[in-house]
């Protein structure tokens, strides 16, 4: 990483059960935590954690399998890579930071710990800030034409190991450079960012990683939120989307979203799906705005 990415803030690796967890740490307030999504790391807040940790105690981490955080070993049910098991990681790795209830934010991957984190630990987030996702079941549940032909990496991905590893592992700056420009801005991503992106994509075991995730994605977390239909999120929710992205053009974001979250608010911002590379200064002004009551 970069050591100019995130100046003044200190770089860790906090050991919970089954996995070590890449993190930084900077500011002083109420902890909020960040959480990345593919196929990046916390590298991907660089631009906006700054302004964050002017007013909060900022904690951006790697989830398992990603970044700079181990690779614990994966199962037939793909369980050690759901939604749930990487939210028991950043809920032990806030604790032995000490910190009982948070803040948190996610973007993407991220975006779907954070929710099924609120949703099994009410007692433990404040308030939660969701970025440019719909539910996981709900997509499952309602692809169309668009949303197969933008996020068609969903449905590769899936396939059994090692089909997609095989064929990505052949070419992965290629493939890379490909998926983070189809969906996002072209020349959005800091070139150093992408470059500490591509390094661990070409890591066949962290490569194998980010499948599992989304295999579990398309198995076992789909079981826990059948178990969980009908329940909401309880804390505050803000909603943020890319008006340009493949979410924000194919479907009423906020109204899906009202299906899931009890106390809601939220908004579309001008640019594709990542937000917080594109839009850093506005991502960070709506984060903060939201976030500002809980201080």
């Amino acid at each position: 990483m970069p050591p100019d990415f995130f100046p003044g803030f200190e770089r860790k690796r906090i050991a919970v059960p089954g996995a070590e967890i890449a993190a930084v740490v900077g500011g002083s307030g109420p902890p909020l935590l960040l959480l990345h999504g593919f196929p990046q790391s916390l590298i991907m807040w660089h631009r906006v954690a700054p302004a964050l940790a002017e007013r909060f105690t900022v904690i951006a981490t790697d989830l398992r399998g990603y970044g700079e955080s181990s690779v614990p070993a994966s199962a037939p049910d793909h369980a050690p890579y759901s939604f749930r098991a990487m939210a028991g990681d950043q809920l032990a790795m806030m604790t032995r930071l000490g910190f009982d209830k948070f803040l948190v934010c996610g973007h993407d991957r991220g975006a779907r710990t954070t929710h099924r984190m609120a949703l099994d630990h009410p007692e433990r987030v404040t308030a939660a800030a969701i970025m440019d996702i719909l539910p996981t079941i709900f997509h499952y549940e309602n692809v169309n034409r668009a949303f197969a032909a933008g996020y068609y990496h969903w449905f590769f991905f899936i396939q059994p190991f090692d089909f997609p590893e095989r064929l990505i592992g052949a070419n992965s700056d290629y493939f890379l450079e490909r998926t983070l420009g189809r969906i996002g801005r072209a020349g959005a991503i800091d070139h150093q960012a992408m470059e500490c992106y591509a390094r661990a994509f070409r890591e066949s075991a962290r490569l194998h990683a980010m499948m599992e995730d989304y295999r579990a994605g398309a198995s076992i977390d789909l079981e826990h939120d059948r178990a969980d239909k009908g329940r909401k999120l309880s804390c505050p929710v803000l909603v943020l989307w890319g008006e340009n992205g493949v979410v924000g053009r194919n479907f009423d974001v906020l109204d899906v979203w009202k299906g899931f979250a009890a106390d809601l608010r939220g908004g579309a911002l001008p640019c594709n799906h990542y937000l917080a590379e594109e839009q850093p200064e506005l991502t960070a002004q709506r984060l903060l705005g939201f976030f500002a009551p809980f201080r």
